[in-house]
C-alpha cells in the first residue's frame, strides 16, 4: 500500500517530514478517506505520515468567544464536547450525521475538509459559521484562510504538498443566533449526502423571544449541489429585516433553490436535488422559528468509546520505550510490537497492511471479519486503546505500542464466565444466523454496555448503525442487546 510508514511525535517533526518527502507523502490521522483512496488506486503515496499520536492535535480550545480545533479532533470528540453542543450546534449535528460511531471515533474534522468532497457533511456548517483553517509548512510558515479561499473545487483545496492543516477555528454562536444542519441521504446512517443544508441566523433582540424578532444576519449554505459549497446569497439578503413567517420561509426556500447547480448522479437527479434544496431549507427555517432543531438530538449520544474520553493513548506503558519525542519508521521488514487480547506480539512484514489484515493473516485471529474493507459493514470492529474502530480503516503499524481487543479476547474481561454477557445473550435471543457479521455486532454491543449499562432501544439501534447484517433483520440482535443490558 505504501513503502514507508512514519509516526512523528511532534508537529515540528511532522512538518520536517512533509518538507522532506512532499509531494510523494500523505498525512494520515483517521484514515477513513485516505485508506479507501489508496485501496481504489486513486492515490499511491510512497510515504504515509501518521500524525495521530502527535500530542495536542486532538485538543479543543475555547478562547475569546471562538473555538479552536486541532487537526486531530475526531467527529465524536466534537459531538461529545458540551461547549460545542451548546454554541456550535450546526457543526455538532453534522459530525453526528457522519458515518457510524466506529468511523466517527477515528475520522477527523480536518480530514473531512481536506478530502473536499462537496457532499462532505461538515464543510457546509463550517462555511455557514465563518470558519477559517490554519495551514503550516516548514518553508512557507503559517497562514490562515477562510473556506471560500481554501476550497477550490471537487477534491481540490489550497493546501500545498508540504503543508499541513493544523487548526480549524470559528466563532461561537452568539446569544441572538441559532443554527442547524439537515442532511438528506438514501438511508438513515452511513450515507453520503444527496443534499445537505446549514443555516445560521442572527436576530434583533426582542422582549418576545429572539426567534420571533427581525432577522439581522443570515447564512444559508448548500452541500452536494455544485462542485463546492454554494452560498445562497439572494435568500440570505431576502431574510434580512424580515421575521420568519411561513410566507417568508417559503420565499427564502425558493430563492435558495435557484442557487443550486446540481448534476445527475447515482444518488439523485439534478431536478430532485433542486426540489430537496427547497424542502430542506424550508424545513430548517421552520425548525429555527419553532426552536425544534435539537428535538431529535440525543442528550447523551452513543459514542462506542466506553469509559475513555475518545482520545487515543500516545504511548502504552507495557513497553519499555517511554520517550515520546522520537519518530517511528516502518518499512515492510520492520517489527510491529503490539498487545492483542492482553498478549504482546512482535509482527514482522505487516507494516504495509491494514490492522484487519494483520490480525487475520499474521496473528490468525479470524474472528474479526472482512466484509467490505471500506468501513461500511462493521464486521471488522475491534477496540483500539479501548475505543471501537473499524480495523479495515487502521494501518497495521498504528497498532505499534497500542492495545487491541478482538472478539476472541472479549471474554477475558469476564473470566469468571464462559462467555461475555453479550455473547450469551446473542445465543439465548437467537441473534446469530450465518454468523459472519456477528463478531462486529458483539463488539459494538459490548462497548455500548460499557458506556451505557442499561441502554434504551433507541441507543441500541444507534450503536449498531455501523454494523450490517444480511440475515436477521436486526430485531433479535436488538433483543439480545437489551437482554445483556439487564
Amino acid at each position: 500500500m505504501w513503502q514507508t510508514y512514519i509516526q512523528p511525535r511532534t508537529l515540528d517533526e511532522s512538518l520536517d517530514l512533509l518538507a522532506q518527502y512532499a509531494p510523494n507523502a500523505r498525512v494520515i490521522n483517521g484514515g477513513t478517506d485516505l485508506l479507501i483512496e489508496i485501496e481504489r488506486k486513486i492515490r499511491a503515496p510512497q510515504v504515509v505520515i501518521d500524525v495521530s499520536r502527535v500530542p495536542g492535535l486532538d485538543n479543543i480550545h475555547f478562547e475569546d468567544d471562538a473555538f479552536h480545533l486541532g487537526a486531530g479532533v475526531t467527529h465524536n470528540q466534537i459531538v461529545g464536547d458540551a461547549n460545542l453542543r451548546a454554541h456550535a450546534y450546526p457543526l455538532v449535528r453534522a459530525c453526528w450525521e457522519v458515518g457510524a460511531p466506529q468511523i466517527r471515533n477515528r475520522g477527523t474534522l480536518a480530514g473531512n475538509l481536506i478530502t473536499a468532497s462537496p457532499a462532505n457533511d461538515t464543510i457546509t456548517p463550517l462555511w455557514a459559521m465563518g470558519a477559517e483553517v490554519t495551514l503550516k509548512s516548514k518553508a512557507r510558515g503559517e497562514r490562515t484562510i477562510d473556506c471560500a479561499e481554501f476550497f477550490r473545487g471537487v477534491r481540490k483545496t489550497a493546501l500545498e504538498p508540504d503543508e499541513m492543516l493544523v487548526e480549524i477555528s470559528f466563532p461561537a454562536l452568539k446569544k441572538n443566533e441559532c443554527g442547524t444542519f439537515i442532511k438528506l441521504g438514501l438511508r438513515r446512517a452511513q450515507a453520503i449526502s444527496v443534499v445537505n443544508v446549514a443555516i445560521v441566523l442572527g436576530f434583533r433582540i426582542s422582549d418576545f423571544g429572539f426567534r420571533n424578532a427581525e432577522i439581522e444576519s443570515g447564512w444559508i449554505c448548500l452541500g452536494s449541489v455544485a462542485p463546492t459549497i454554494v452560498v445562497a446569497h439572494d435568500a440570505q439578503k431576502f431574510l434580512v429585516g424580515k421575521t420568519l413567517t411561513y410566507e417568508t420561509i417559503e420565499q427564502a426556500a425558493r430563492l435558495a433553490q435557484k442557487a443550486a447547480k446540481p448534476i445527475d448522479d447515482i444518488r439523485g437527479t439534478a431536478d430532485y436535488r433542486r426540489e430537496m434544496v427547497r424542502v430542506l431549507v424550508a424545513r430548517a427555517l421552520v425548525q429555527l422559528r419553532e426552536g425544534s432543531e435539537r428535538a431529535d438530538f440525543p442528550e447523551k449520544p452513543v459514542m462506542l468509546w466506553g469509559n475513555t474520553n475518545g482520545k487515543f493513548i500516545i504511548q502504552n506503558s507495557k513497553f519499555e520505550t517511554h520517550d515520546t519525542n522520537y519518530e517511528l519508521r516502518f518499512t515492510n521488514s520492520d517489527v510491529i510490537e503490539t498487545t492483542v487480547n492482553e498478549k504482546i506480539y512482535a509482527v514482522k512484514g505487516a507494516s504495509g497492511k491494514t490492522l484487519l489484515r494483520m490480525l487475520r493473516e499474521d496473528l490468525n485471529l479470524n474472528g474479526t471479519k472482512e466484509g467490505c474493507a471500506e468501513g461500511e459493514c462493521g464486521a471488522c470492529t475491534v477496540f483500539l486503546d479501548g475505543i471501537a474502530v473499524m480495523s479495515c480503516m487502521v494501518p497495521a503499524a498504528r497498532a505499534h505500542h497500542a492495545r487491541i481487543v478482538t472478539v476472541e479476547g472479549l471474554r477475558e474481561e469476564h473470566a469468571d464466565a464462559p462467555l461475555h454477557p453479550v455473547q450469551q445473550a446473542f445465543i439465548e435471543a437467537g441473534a446469530v444466523q450465518c454468523g459472519y457479521c456477528t463478531p462486529g455486532f458483539v463488539m459494538s454491543a459490548a462497548k455500548l454496555l460499557e458506556e451505557i449499562p442499561h441502554p434504551s432501544r433507541a441507543e441500541a439501534m444507534h450503536a449498531i448503525t455501523g454494523n450490517l447484517c444480511r440475515c436477521t433483520g436486526y430485531y433479535e440482535i436488538l433483543d439480545a442487546m437489551e437482554k445483556a443490558g439487564k
